[in-house]
């Protein structure tokens, strides 16, 4: 048995974490000595104790690492520990940093430099759409997004990133071959493609509630700063912020409407000293990244595609905004038959100027 296994094994016995992993590995020297160690030579060990100590002696002779492996290969996974190289460096000096880390995809030194995208499940079209367009012009400068693939912003944010062809990580609250939400089962495929989709909790591990704050550390831990989107006042993406402002990263808030519940979250924050994040310049600045990306950004690309709009596509577009407009409000506004009004949109559309959302509503990308 090698160490990433003895690891593994660790990984999964109850209440050990990573905190009591590595006081096993400080007292003993090395977890091939753990293995061999009494349960009496255990419990002198700090932090294990009469109550962890015997879990450890019978996880060790009781669970079935074999089945872990072949749901490790059945998945395409990898496992990385807290004691390999390739262990992603933004992690190693996290308080409660994970030992292990399944992977499903690649992990990349270029992914040292990356930004946290979170927020409410139940979010708005503005708050998808503004998750969705951080994410992209992020990641269109070279910078890694990471969420944790929920419903709402943290998939938006994803598909963002993935819009730009660019890298993105889900840290999920579930095994990888367990992957919730279950609509996100293709999501978590591109992802793997484009990043990685990675997991501190064994392959089988239901999506239990109490998991989710556990892996927003790790968000949290992986990024240079986190940008929290929209956040009801008890939503997990201040837990995130929390252990942002903990770990040392900075917290950034897209601000929202003062009547909209999944604002005062947001709203809050800022209150509280977090930057205010408009736009991809206030934390790029922030963060002191502006110098170390000279691609063109995505606004000035916009800017250039409105800049070649004929008059009547102008006038359309400078009527939308980010909120939904139907079409009829739109050819009563501007006077133009809804044939014509129809042919306009459909230009704007494939120019990726505008967005049509259901029920004939249009708004700005």
């Amino acid at each position: 048995m090698n160490d990433t296994e003895r690891l593994l094994i660790l990984n999964m016995i109850e209440d050990v974490g990573s905190v009591r992993t590595r006081c096993l590995l400080e007292h003993f020297g090395s977890f091939g000595k753990v293995f061999e160690a009494t349960e009496d030579e255990l419990k002198r060990v700090k932090e294990i104790g009469s109550l962890i100590a015997p879990k450890i002696t019978q996880g060790i002779k009781e669970i079935d690492l074999d089945k872990e492996l072949r749901l490790i290969k059945k998945h395409n996974t990898k496992v990385v520990t807290f004691i390999d190289k390739d262990y992603p460096e933004s992690l190693k000096n996290i308080y409660d940093l994970p030992v292990v880390l399944y992977v499903k995809g690649e992990i990349l030194p270029e992914d040292d430099i990356a930004i946290a995208i979170v927020g409410s499940r139940k979010a708005s079209f503005y708050g998808m759409q503004t998750a969705e367009r951080l994410g992209y012009e992020l990641a269109s400068r070279g910078i890694t997004i990471v969420s944790g693939m929920a419903r709402g912003i943290d998939s938006s944010a994803h598909r963002g990133a993935l819009k730009a062809s660019k890298r993105t990580i889900a840290v999920l609250g579930s095994g990888l071959a367990n992957i919730y939400p279950e609509e996100h089962i293709i999501l978590a495929d591109e992802i793997s493609k484009k990043g990685a989709v990675i997991s501190e909790f064994p392959m089988r591990t239901i999506p239990d509630r109490g998991n989710f704050p556990k892996r927003n550390r790790i968000i949290s831990g992986l990024s240079k700063g986190v940008i929290v989107v929209e956040a009801a006042q008890k939503s997990g993406a201040l837990i995130t912020a929390d252990c942002a402002l903990e770990q040392g990263r900075e917290v950034f808030a897209v601000p929202g409407k003062v009547d909209s519940v999944t604002s005062r979250g947001t709203n809050g924050l800022i209150k509280q000293g977090a930057k205010l994040a408009e736009t991809v310049e206030d934390v790029l600045d922030e963060l002191d990244l502006c110098n170390q990306f000279h691609r063109v950004g995505v606004t000035e690309l916009h800017l250039r595609g409105v800049s070649k709009l004929d008059k009547i596509e102008s006038l359309v577009y400078n009527l939308l905004s980010s909120e939904p407009q139907h079409i009829d409000e739109v050819s009563d506004v501007t006077g133009l038959g809804i044939s014509e009004i129809s042919r306009v949109l459909l230009n704007l559309e494939m120019k990726r100027l505008i967005k049509q959302i259901p029920g004939k509503n249009f708004v700005r990308c």
